[in-house]
């Protein structure tokens, strides 16, 4: 498994040389970050600018990544390839020109709806779920002609299944887990599961502790053992990790990814009553120094080790290599 890439397909961790040296020392060759939660279009801008200024200065350790070539050539560099996407579609605002755009940007996946209703889908949050709108049907289009990636993972079923039906080219849920381990709102039925696999689909595995079977005290040993049963539904090739990682990030991070600018309350979402905090991290997975041992589990639970590379970055890559250009 030497050769083979290791991606992670969704972190918002709070970036840092610290993080970066982190994902080199667990021979980490992508990652999906999440450049907007709630941020407007000038707003996501601004991001990418903070990005652009961590390329300059961190040239030896990450690069901005827009193709799967790119992805290769972190690799072969020795450095990280940084994958942008929105967990909202908030930065197009009511305008269907920005997707162009934002691909103009850098920008690969973008999120339909966060937890809430937005102008195109259904957040998992809500009572209920009318699907698709018109102008999300629209959107959906618009990104599969330029080559941003659908992404359902806070999105509600009907919503989900609406857009697999909708688009063109294979979407995906790059972080959530299957409900039938483990009911938390954002995992995924195994009807939306059968429907992701058989467009071509990919569904990364989530690390969050509110969506993991135990919480933080799930095991590698369980971890894997539900990744083997989800293949036996969706098959090897469509697996990959999207840990969700949120390393080093405060509390107060967590407040605004729940509640954003919609409410002055606060949103409690998938944790306790309590006031919004970061969970900890299972004890087999901290950061991504640990990439090495999820190899280990997913060997030890059955898969070979050209699956277990497939599921730790190959299929990503062959997702990338499909998705991140104009419809052929």
């Amino acid at each position: 498994m030497c050769g083979a890439h290791v991606i992670d397909g969704l972190q918002y961790a709070n970036w840092s040389e610290k993080v970066f040296r982190e994902m080199r020392k667990g021979s980490v060759d992508a990652v999906h970050v999440t450049i907007a939660y709630h941020e407007m279009f000038r707003e996501t801008v601004a991001n990418i600018e903070a990005w652009n200024r961590m390329f300059e200065t961190y040239s030896d350790l990450i690069l901005h990544a827009r193709t799967g070539e790119d992805v290769r050539t972190a690799k072969n560099t020795g450095r990280t390839a940084i994958v942008f996407g929105a967990q909202t579609p908030a930065p197009i605002e009511d305008d269907i020109g920005l997707v162009e755009i934002l691909h103009s940007l850098g920008l690969r996946f973008m999120q339909l709806s966060y937890n809430n209703q937005s102008l195109l889908a259904t957040g998992c949050y809500e009572a209920e779920d009318p699907g698709l709108t018109r102008m999300g049907r629209e959107v959906v289009s618009e990104m599969n002609r330029v080559g941003i990636v659908v992404d359902m993972s806070h999105s509600a079923e009907r919503s989900t299944l609406d857009a697999i039906e909708a688009s063109s080219r294979p979407i995906a849920i790059t972080h959530a887990n299957p409900a039938r381990w483990h009911p938390a709102r954002r995992n995924k039925s195994d009807t939306v599961l059968k429907a992701l696999a058989e467009t071509g689909g990919m569904l990364g595995f989530s690390l969050y502790p509110h969506h993991l079977s135990g919480g933080s005290d799930c095991g590698l040993k369980e971890f894997c053992g539900m990744i083997a049963e989800t293949a036996d539904l969706m098959g090897v090739d469509r697996l990959g990790i999207g840990s969700d990682l949120c390393q080093d990030q405060p509390d107060s991070v967590v407040e605004w990814m729940r509640v954003g600018r919609w409410t002055k309350q606060i949103d409690y979402g998938e944790g306790s009553a309590a006031a919004p905090g970061f969970p900890p991290q299972p004890k087999f997975f901290r950061d991504n120094r640990d990439f090495p041992g999820l190899a280990a589990g997913l060997r030890a639970a059955g898969f070979s080790e050209d699956e277990a590379a497939g599921i730790l970055g190959e299929n990503w890559l062959r997702f990338f290599d499909k998705s991140f250009g104009p419809a052929r």
